[in-house]
């Protein structure tokens, strides 16, 4: 599979797999999620199953039991409440949590100024992610990126600078047992390094001025944040100010999940659609 790098190549690479994947989709009554699913529909890489009650829980729990027996791909959400739709998926006898795994999201960004994909972790779901679930995070990460084509996914453990200090910050302490998993092959082929920060994890030029040494040589595919709130600044930061194009879904369930925000745009919906359906593609 050749590395897939923007979103026009992700559609390009969907369309000539000729798969349709089929997403129940909770609630679909707004005009974004609509207009995304017709255009991912015409596009011909989904079928939608359109799951609606009255009661939302209700519609919540359809939805998952089409998945759970297997007459859906994955799922998507539409005018539900994050909460309610979370609940049910959290559900231990019938949701879609597999045991032993980590609810997670993780997001694909096309930046204008960067010249591949970079993925990014976590920004709705893990206020302060444990040791375990940076853990975990990484290695649906590397799982991620090679869905994409990238043979040896090169991901970045964040901080605000490239030192551990364990005083302030001692989830930097953590980082290294991380890459050393890495390098034992516990997350398959992949590059692992931190602390980083952004700019010496995407920037050859940084690295070179600060006098770093780093495997990653400045050109990160992925972006591990410390936090929800590092890595939800980012989001925001790059959508509004460089106009990114992104997409993102949750990982850890049997299934991949689009929970997108209200105010998405349904160009984001449909992104986040496309990112869905080339997981379950190559699951």
């Amino acid at each position: 599979m050749y590395r897939i790098q923007n979103f026009n190549q992700l559609l390009e690479h969907l369309k000539n797999q000729k798969l349709k994947r089929r997403v129940a989709v909770v609630c679909p009554r707004d005009q974004s999620t609509q207009e995304a699913l017709k255009r991912a529909e015409e596009d011909g890489f989904i079928e939608p199953l359109m799951v609606d009650d009255d009661d939302l829980p209700t519609a919540a729990r359809k939805a998952i039991r089409l998945v759970r027996e297997g007459k859906a791909d994955f799922l998507m959400k539409g005018l539900i409440n994050s909460d309610i739709l979370l609940h049910a998926i959290l559900d231990r006898e019938e949701g879609l949590l597999q045991p032993g795994h980590v609810l997670t999201q993780m997001a694909c960004s096309s930046i204008p100024e960067y010249h591949k994909f970079l993925f990014y972790t976590d920004t709705a779901v893990i206020p302060y992610p444990t040791q375990q679930q940076r853990i975990e995070q990484v290695r649906y990460m590397a799982s991620l990126c090679r869905a994409f084509g990238i043979a040896e996914p090169r991901i970045s453990l964040i901080h605000c600078s490239e030192k551990v200090d364990e005083r302030h910050f001692p989830f930097t302490a953590g980082y290294a047992d991380i890459i050393r998993m890495a390098k034992e092959g516990e997350f398959g082929k992949c590059i692992v390094d931190g602390p980083l920060d952004l700019k010496t994890s995407c920037s050859p030029s940084s690295l070179k001025v600060k006098g770093i040494s780093s495997p990653l040589d400045g050109d990160a595919d992925a972006l591990i944040f410390p936090d929800i709130e590092a890595g939800n600044l980012f989001y925001k930061a790059i959508t509004f100010f460089a106009h990114a194009e992104i997409a993102s879904i949750l990982q850890g369930t049997m299934v991949p999940v689009v929970i997108p925000s209200r105010a998405d745009s349904p160009e984001t919906k449909y992104y986040s659609l496309a990112l869905a359906a080339i997981l379950t593609s190559n699951s």
